[in-house]
């Protein structure tokens, strides 16, 4: 196998973090999708990463259905629970860390463009997003150790991950005053190695 990624993409990160924990040996080979000679779009139709490339040849794409096979093909440290409803609520709270990620990730994109063919009612919508997604995961995990309950799961890397991205892309943005246990959390998965090793370039 080998993973095609962005080392600035929270997607990428969070697969990055499950092959760690999951102990996978797994190439890493660096594909920025918007450059003019990015290799991508041959083994993903729809030119994002990240991108697993197995051994027959085929492809896997969309962080989460990664994940999933991931956490399937090995046995070491599942990270998303057997019972069914378990498994649903950690889905449920990667489903939300990556929409935030996804409405950063537009309003990045979109501040990107030149001044005046940039849409402040588009940044405003998807600022509305992260700062509701943001309340709902803090209100979420309320004082509780891990997002899932007492033990680590996908759902902490995916949040974690995402904390991240907003860390990297929106200094501005104070979470850490306003969600506190948010901020426990975030500081928790920092000291672990997967984490740690995984931290995108400024």
């Amino acid at each position: 196998m080998k993973l095609i990624a962005s080392l600035t993409s929270p997607f990428a990160r969070k697969v990055r973090i499950v092959l760690q924990e999951k102990r996978i040996e797994c190439p890493l080979t660096v594909d920025i999708p918007w450059e003019a000679n990015t290799q991508v779009p041959n083994v993903n139709p729809l030119g994002k990463v990240p991108v697993l490339v197995l051994d027959d040849g085929s492809s896997l794409y969309d962080s989460r259905v990664i994940v999933d096979y991931l956490d399937h093909v090995s046995p070491v440290s599942r990270l998303i629970p057997s019972d069914y409803r378990q498994a649903i609520q950690v889905k449920r709270w990667e489903a939300l860390a990556d929409g935030i990620c996804d409405a950063a990730a537009a309003i990045f994109l979109e501040r990107k463009r030149p001044a005046r063919q940039q849409s402040e009612d588009w940044i405003n919508r998807q600022q509305l997003k992260m700062e509701r997604g943001l309340a709902a995961l803090s209100e979420d995990l309320g004082e509780r150790p891990w997002c899932n309950g007492e033990s680590y799961t996908l759902a902490d890397i995916a949040v974690g991950v995402c904390l991240g991205y907003l860390d990297l892309r929106f200094a501005d943005i104070t979470w850490r005053e306003s969600y506190a246990n948010l901020a426990r959390l975030a500081d928790k998965l920092a000291q672990r190695p997967a984490f740690a090793d995984t931290v995108p370039p400024a």
